[in-house]
């Protein structure tokens, strides 16, 4: 019987920092929400804040990629993390509305750059254990999710912007710590004979050079983006339609992240290594489905139940998705491979959180959960019988 990956120094400090990233970026989200919130009553400048957090990933994502992949990868990590925490203090102490917005666009690029540089270091760490590594990574990353908008909620209604913003610095630098103290390195590749340096378009070029992994990333792309427009309307459904409170509301989500964390942490292991994509492929239709039905039986208790569900396949799916990279592409190109990775999601987070205000407005929150979240698992059960048209098509092995 394996070791646990646990008993890895190297291991804990790389799972524990990216829970720590996760943690951290929740607190510095809410609590910005809460300041421009409190400072404009502005609806548009509340969204401009999360485009100046996303943006940068979908914008610079090439150019984070080729860091990533071209300088020693827990020196890098040190260095933005560092950055990050400079940034998150001058954040601390600040009162201006534009200058927030600009400072937040800088933490922005320095998520773009820690992300792929945070996953780049599993494979070197977890060797042929990786979808297992996947799945602790994620758990801990869910960690974070879960309690950091708790954390920074609070730490706003105590101290404002001022302390979230310090307790979000303390994180980054206990970040970088850590990645200094990490024994392992991942050197950056060497060129071979005629090949020309990293180009900022390399992420997304190998990304879709396999056709496999080029069917999974146009999947992701559309079920994300469908997924997230309902993201939109369940306030309104859960409100409006089904007549609860805020309570109600928020305890959704605790049900989908604790759904999350046991899907990546238990089902995602037992998933045999040559069924990434199918695994990936399937959770994403059930992850759809689960968003949808709930419009057709109104009773909170199916509500939280397809919750439950549909955060158990989201889990799955993401530890399904960043296995398959780290099998499918070279592992030289893993900063560029999951800098891109990151590109597709938040563009169609971005995108979908427009669609999904209009969608509101055409049609409901109850047509929105049905709608989009059904389109959502279409794409995933499309993908799937694309999937199965590709492997037939693919020669035998030994085959003349």
């Amino acid at each position: 019987m394996e070791s646990s990956l646990f008993r890895d120094r190297d291991f804990r400090l790389v799972a524990g920092s990216v829970g720590l990233s996760a943690l951290g970026d929740w607190v510095a989200i809410v609590a910005l929400g809460l300041f421009i919130g409190e400072q404009t009553n502005s609806g548009f400048l509340v969204a401009a804040l999360w485009i100046c957090l996303f943006g940068p990933s979908v914008v610079v994502s090439g150019f984070a990629g080729v860091l990533v992949d071209r300088i020693e990868t827990t020196r890098l990590l040190a260095m933005v993390s560092g950055a990050g925490a400079i940034v998150a203090v001058v954040l601390a102490f600040t009162s201006a509305v534009p200058l927030a917005l600009a400072l937040t666009t800088l933490l922005g690029v320095v998520f773009a750059v820690s992300q792929p540089a945070e996953f780049a270091l599993v494979p070197p760490l977890a060797g042929s254990r990786v979808q297992e590594a996947n799945g602790h990574v994620e758990t801990a990353r869910y960690v974070g999710f879960g309690v950091g908008p708790l954390i920074g909620g609070l730490l706003f209604s105590i101290g404002g912007l001022e302390l979230a913003m310090l307790v979000d610095a303390a994180t980054f630098a206990a970040v970088a710590v850590a990645a200094r103290a990490l024994r392992i390195k991942r050197p950056p590749g060497e060129l071979s004979e005629g090949e020309i340096a990293p180009r900022a378009r390399d992420g997304i070029a190998c990304l879709y050079r396999d056709s496999t992994l080029a069917l999974v990333m146009t999947v992701a792309f559309g079920s994300l983006f469908f997924m997230s427009a309902v993201w939109v309307g369940e306030l309104f459904f859960v409100e409006d339609v089904l007549g609860m409170g805020d309570v109600a509301y928020a305890s959704m989500f605790s049900v989908w992240t604790v759904g999350m964390a046991l899907g990546a942490l238990l089902l995602s292991r037992r998933v045999a290594a040559t069924a990434l994509a199918v695994a990936g492929l399937a959770a994403a239709t059930v992850q759809g489905a689960a968003l949808a039905v709930p419009a057709l039986w109104l009773s909170f208790a199916f509500f939280l139940a397809c919750a439950f569900v549909g955060g158990t396949a989201h889990g799955v799916k993401n530890v399904m998705y960043r296995s398959l990279i780290h099998v499918r592409v070279p592992e030289n190109l893993h900063g560029r491979a999951f800098a891109a990775y990151n590109a597709i999601r938040n563009t169609a987070e971005l995108g979908a959180f427009a669609a999904g205000g209009f969608l509101v407005t055409a049609i409901g929150a109850r047509g929105t959960l049905a709608y989009a979240g059904g389109l959502s698992a279409v794409a995933g059960l499309a993908g799937l019988l694309a999937l199965r048209r590709i492997r037939r098509a693919e020669p035998v092995p030994g085959s003349a």
